[in-house]
């Protein structure tokens, strides 16, 4: 789970966030996540974003989600969209920063990292190999979300906006489905670190992310989950906002994000019926540090 909070969602569309919707995430999604996590019985990995605790209320609200068992990682110090265009050295203090504010926030060290809207270079996993990072799991080889991605960013600025968002090189949809440890290019395998794919299903390779299972529907999300079925490995990946609704105050969201349309009932639902035609089906569901000790 990204715990990215609600201004990156504005940043993505190009718009300004109101002040109130700065917390929500920690503040309100947490509690909800964990209820549902603790309800089906499987950890969760918490990916933070090192300034959001510089917040009181979110450091205090990461050491609980620890306590209670959950994986923390690391999500970068500033969720930089363009993380993948910035020198190395500012590359290197920005995974840094991310490691030292959730390990003085939460009391763990992470070892795992996700890269910013997915984008990651070979750049970026040199420099989380320098600084002793276990797994990353950034690499998403999925065509329908990287056509959506570079379509709404070119909508969004045709509409007169800019996206932080970037596109990510095309070539990672040539990158393995399944954990691997990464070469140079980091879309081959090699014997770098362990990557930990974002889900995709077989055949056509659709996301299995909180986003299209939240979208889908409890049917439709047991569909997608069993077309996972089978894999080695299943990582289904989610956000804070995938247990959020405009009546958490983000109605300013509504026009840009359909996501937010659907009430949190039904979210939850839908995710809740994911999880449980995987654990039918035999899944032993694992924090991502677990899952990386075992593919390396």
């Amino acid at each position: 789970m990204d715990l990215d909070e609600i201004p990156c969602y504005f940043e993505i569309h190009g718009l300004t966030a109101p002040e109130r919707a700065a917390g929500l995430v920690y503040d309100v999604a947490l509690d909800r996540l964990d209820d549902l996590a603790r309800s089906l019985g499987v950890p969760l990995t918490l990916f933070a974003i090192g300034r959001d605790l510089a917040r009181p209320e979110a450091s205090a609200a990461l050491a609980r989600m620890r306590e209670r068992g959950h994986e923390i990682a690391n999500h970068s110090l500033d969720h930089r969209y363009d993380l993948t265009r910035l020198g190395r050295d500012e590359i290197a203090r920005q995974i840094q920063g991310g490691i030292d504010a959730a390990h003085a926030a939460s009391g763990e060290r992470p070892v795992g990292f996700r890269a910013p809207g997915y984008t990651i270079t070979d750049e970026v996993f040199g420099v989380l190999e320098e600084l002793g990072v276990a797994y990353d799991s950034s690499v998403f080889p999925c065509p329908a979300y990287y056509g959506a991605k570079t379509a709404a960013i070119g909508l969004i600025r045709a509409r007169g906006r800019q996206s932080r968002s970037v596109v990510d090189d095309p070539r990672v949809l040539l990158a393995p489905t399944r954990p691997y440890r990464v070469g140079r290019p980091y879309f081959r395998r090699g014997s770098g670190i362990v990557e930990l794919p974002i889900q995709v299903t077989r055949g056509p390779r659709l996301p299995f992310i909180g986003t299209s299972v939240t979208l889908a529907g409890p049917t439709r999300a047991r569909w997608l989950a069993r077309a996972c079925v089978g894999e080695p490995h299943v990582n289904l990946e989610l956000h804070g906002i995938d247990v959020l609704d405009t009546s958490d105050g983000l109605e300013a969201l509504r026009p840009h994000q359909p996501d937010v349309r659907v009430p949190t009932p039904r979210k939850l639902a839908a995710l809740a019926a994911a999880c449980e035609a995987l654990l039918r089906a035999g899944t032993t569901f694992v924090t991502l540090r677990e899952a990386a000790e075992a593919f390396r």
